[in-house]
């Protein structure tokens, strides 16, 4: 075999966990644009609704397709055919002016970002040592943080710009794209991957070369991690989903704030995500990862319980947000992202990661169609749901991860023993 040339992990883990930013930005953005066309281009509230709806959906199969095709073709093919109909994409959405082009764009964005988040993940852990491989996976959060960042100062920017400011946000994900097309090509294929196809094609009976198919997640070995990942981050993002679209919402009209201070709120809260981010980068390849998810599960759940207990008052509402913002970082998608890569071996590992993604991204838009009847019964009764959904996923995550840590890039190599 030809000898793999080595590239420094932390320059793939930027690379790679791009796809964070650009699933982030690309969100973000399409909200903001679609109501600019909605003043410009006259597209009615009913297409922005199946825009917003296509995307989320979109996203969910992206990654339950992106991450199989990921492990059976490799992680680079897929990772450059994603970055691809992402520019086309956004182009779409950039120059489209009919509902069908403005749909092929959404289409083509969300199944892209989908697709591109499972694959790059697996791309970032294999690349990476056990001493780095959680602070790698974690500067993805970071990067999706950015994603958001960049994006809402464009918009504050160019928002009063009509059409062309809704051009300029999806200009900014298409000139993103192109940068990281062209980076990506030069990214050597997974070793990890490598391999285990090698082994594959030779028929050596190695763990990371014979398990990959879809019925081995439902090996015993498998099925308790995964099934434990699918809850744990569905539920928790659920909580965290439905707070993120009807948040400013319930500030308005429950809470009695004016959208200027919600606004301003949710920027001072990006200071903290960051901090709270890279605390768990320091914390999550040492002995004292636990500790760090024990202490942001608390928070995470205690943001959600805060308006229930106190009402929704100012103080309790900023509170809710400070807590909620300090948890994420520590006990959310970044530790589910770390468990995910080190529970499954290579050739199941964007597989599993890509179905708890789609699981967590389909629920959430499943929920939002019903959130407005739940806020029907009212807004102390719905943050109820969300604190038992945050408090349940946790102490799921929990169980199942707290004892001796899970790596299956430990015990990948080894050879299969054949019971006659």
């Amino acid at each position: 075999m030809s000898i793999i040339k080595q590239t420094n992990p932390w320059y793939i883990g930027t690379v790679s966990g791009m796809a964070s930013y650009i699933d982030s930005a690309a969100i973000v953005s399409s909200g903001t644009a679609l109501v600019i066309y909605s003043k410009t281009i006259g597209v009615t509230a009913g297409q922005i609704g199946i825009f917003s709806g296509v995307l989320t959906l979109c996203i969910a199969l992206g990654a339950f397709f992106g991450g199989r095709l990921g492990d059976m073709f490799g992680r680079k093919k897929i990772f450059i055919t994603t970055m691809a109909m992402i520019v086309v994409g956004a182009l779409l959405m950039a120059f489209g002016r009919t509902f069908p082009l403005l749909l092929l764009g959404t289409l083509s964005l969300g199944l892209a970002t989908g697709a591109d988040l499972p694959v790059s993940l697996a791309t970032i852990s294999e690349a990476a040592t056990d001493k780095n491989r959680g602070k790698i996976i974690g500067l993805s959060n970071l990067l999706w943080a950015g994603g958001v960042s960049v994006s809402m100062a464009i918009a504050s920017v160019v928002g009063s710009w009509g059409i062309l400011g809704a051009q300029i946000l999806y200009f900014h994900i298409g000139i993103t794209g192109i940068a990281l097309l062209i980076l990506r090509s030069l990214i050597p294929e997974s070793p990890l991957w490598l391999a285990a196809h090698h082994e594959r094609l030779c028929g050596v009976k190695t763990i990371r070369a014979q398990t990959a198919s879809f019925k081995d997640l439902f090996n015993r070995k498998y099925l308790t991690p995964f099934i434990a990942l699918c809850l744990f981050y569905m539920l928790t993002n659920l909580a965290a989903n439905t707070s993120g679209q009807f948040g400013a919402y319930i500030a308005v009209n429950i809470v009695g704030i004016p959208i200027e201070t919600h606004s301003f709120w949710s920027l001072l809260m990006l200071p903290v995500c960051i901090v709270s981010g890279v605390a768990f980068m320091k914390l999550v390849d040492t002995p004292k990862r636990m500790t760090g998810f024990i202490v942001g599960a608390f928070f995470y759940t205690a943001g959600f319980v805060m308006p229930v207990l106190f009402n929704f008052a100012p103080f309790s509402w900023f509170c809710a947000m400070l807590f909620t913002s300090t948890g994420a970082g520590l006990a959310f998608e970044g530790i589910m992202k770390v468990w995910s890569q080190e529970s499954f071996p290579t050739m199941l590992r964007s597989t599993a990661q890509g179905i708890i993604v789609a699981v967590s991204r389909l629920t959430c838009g499943l929920l939002a169609f019903v959130t407005p009847l739940l806020l029907e019964m009212g807004t102390t009764f719905l943050y109820t749901v969300l604190s038992c959904m945050a408090g349940v996923g946790m102490v799921i995550g929990w169980l199942c991860f707290h004892g001796n840590q899970r790596n299956e890039f430990n015990s990948e190599a080894d050879i299969i023993q054949n019971h006659h």
